[in-house]
């Protein structure tokens, strides 16, 4: 009896244990699938895959966006993530393969870029002012400065009159009568030195107005965590372009042609309306007379001219894996109203940010890089021809302009 009983409870175990086993197996379920962009259909890379109901059990997808998830007991919804994108819920409903197109998140709110991170605009302390790429100056532009003019309350920019020539910029005006008046800026979180190479025009010409996103002005009390209290006035921070991640291959150009002339001249005395005031002012025999000679130049013509200007710019960017980026190339060339004086430029810049270990370590690689080739005219000739506007191109005063023309 005792025997027939224990072989009776060794039968229940096992079959017990072996319901079991048939249970567990039946309920650890392998889901396979691929991860794809909604919009252009790419693989999905090092998206997330986990359980709703258990978060810290979950997989990522490969190179080719394919995912293979053994779920846990009990899950019957799938949570698919991946940054950048909304994420979405799938619920399991007895399949093996469930695959899945994530399109992209929803635009952020408008964020502020500052010396210490990024906030929204609302929540901004201090007087900050962001200008984007689609509220900027547009036509002709050659300089950063640019861009900017006009569009900042409180922000005063005066271009020299040189082409490409740099600006005084200030912001709220004049604050001191030793230290510096001028703004710091600071292109993608690297400082501008203010101190120019020789022969260059602008410090800002290291980088392409077309390579530029936002620019942000910081007035008062934002701007202390960039510099010492009285040494400079404000801050102004350039955000460059960048690419996108997950975008496609896309190249673009921009291209400009400008033509540029005096709006107003000297107004002086014709030689023929000066040979007349010299004949009604001296009588006949005056050695004045003998001056006079028989020419009529305007001298102001011989000196200006119709300033040309073009400006093209070609860019690639995209998305490579999980690497965004984007590459321009650049060139511009600006003659000056008066002869002689020409700028031109040929400009580099490279942006690459990449987000790596499932977007937990995210790095931003900058490169910029430019050639001036700046040709300056003689400045004293404007006054020399409006001096000389009413001669009759007598031989000395002739001889005098066009020396110090000739040499600049």
């Amino acid at each position: 009896m005792n025997k027939k009983f224990k072989n009776s409870l060794k039968s229940m175990i096992i079959g017990v244990i072996g319901l079991c086993l048939v249970n567990v197996l039946s309920a650890q379920k392998v889901i396979t699938g691929i991860l794809k962009d909604a919009q252009t259909g790419e693989p999905l890379i090092g998206a997330n895959v986990v359980s709703k109901e258990n978060s810290s059990s979950g997989t990522i997808s490969d190179f080719d966006g394919a995912y293979s998830y053994e779920v846990d007991p009990g899950t019957t919804t799938l949570v698919f993530s991946y940054a950048g994108y909304t994420s979405v819920e799938e619920l399991i409903n007895g399949r093996s393969v469930i695959d899945v197109n994530l399109a992209p998140g929803q635009i952020l709110e408008d964020v502020v870029i500052i010396g210490y991170g990024t906030v929204k605009r609302e929540d901004a302390t201090g007087s900050v002012q962001s200008v984007s790429s689609s509220s900027f100056n547009r036509g002709a532009i050659t300089s950063p400065q640019e861009l900017l003019a006009g569009k900042v309350a409180g922000v005063a920019i005066t271009t020299g009159g040189g082409p490409d020539e740099g600006a005084q910029i200030r912001v709220r005006g004049q604050s001191s009568l030793s230290a510096s008046n001028d703004p710091l800026i600071v292109i993608d979180g690297i400082p501008v030195e203010k101190r120019q190479c020789f022969g260059n025009r602008n410090p800002l010409n290291v980088i392409n107005p077309n390579d530029i996103e936002s620019m942000t002005v910081l007035k008062d009390a934002t701007a202390t965590s960039f510099m010492e209290a009285g040494r400079l006035q404000g801050v102004i921070l350039i955000t460059t372009k960048k690419g996108t991640l997950g975008a496609k291959l896309k190249i673009g150009y921009s291209g400009n042609y400008s033509l540029g002339t005096t709006a107003n001249r000297v107004d002086v005395l014709k030689a023929d309306e000066y040979r007349s005031l010299v004949e009604a002012t001296y009588p006949v025999g005056s050695p004045a007379r003998a001056l006079m000679g028989t020419y009529s130049t305007d001298w102001q013509n011989e000196i200006y001219r119709t300033a040309h200007a073009q400006d093209h710019n070609v860019n690639i960017s995209g998305s490579t894996a999980s690497i965004p980026y984007r590459a321009s190339l650049g060139f511009t060339t600006k003659e000056g109203l008066l002869k002689t004086d020409k700028f031109q430029r040929y400009s580099f810049g490279l942006n690459v940010s990449p987000k790596l270990l499932d977007n937990t370590l995210q790095l931003n690689l900058g490169l910029k890089g430019m050639l001036n080739n700046n040709q300056f005219a003689e400045r004293g000739a404007i006054g020399f021809s409006a001096e000389l506007g009413s001669y009759t191109n007598t031989f000395e005063r002739s001889k005098c302009l066009f020396r110090i023309y000739y040499m600049a």
